[in-house]
């Protein structure tokens, strides 16, 4: 199981543009895509789907560039991945429809309640707002 390549750039993306919201600044195409190491025209083309999708608001000129619409408390994981690429499970996917609806239930758990913001914090309190499962 994967995510997609955009679903990840997308995430790449907002996180740079929540590093700029604190401080009421925007970021550039040219900004996120040297500290990514994304191409300019794949930046682009991510920023409009989440500008579209209501994530992102742009301003043109020199002084223009992205910010978020919503604090990053308010977006979810969830929502970003419904916006650039859906669910990771079709219900007429395979024969092994249960195994992945489990899997796809407990993903939907997680990413429904992660917020751009948790994705900010440091590794120890994202893992203690959502311990992983002990093994047996």
């Amino acid at each position: 199981m994967k995510f997609s390549v955009q679903e990840e750039h997308a995430l790449r993306c907002l996180l740079r543009i929540c590093e700029k919201y604190e401080n009421n600044e925007v970021a550039t195409i040219p900004e996120i895509s040297e500290a990514e190491g994304i191409s300019q025209h794949t930046i682009a083309k991510i920023l409009r789907e989440l500008r579209i999708a209501g994530f992102l608001s742009s301003e043109r000129g020199h002084t223009g560039g992205y910010v978020l619409t919503k604090s990053p408390d308010k977006i979810t994981v969830a929502e970003v991945f419904t916006a650039i690429g859906g669910r990771l499970f079709d219900d007429d996917f395979c024969k092994s429809r249960s195994l992945w609806s489990l899997i796809q239930t407990a993903v939907d758990k997680v990413i429904t309640n992660l917020t751009l913001k948790d994705l900010m914090a440091n590794e120890e309190n994202l893992l203690a707002k959502f311990p992983p499962a002990k093994g047996k």
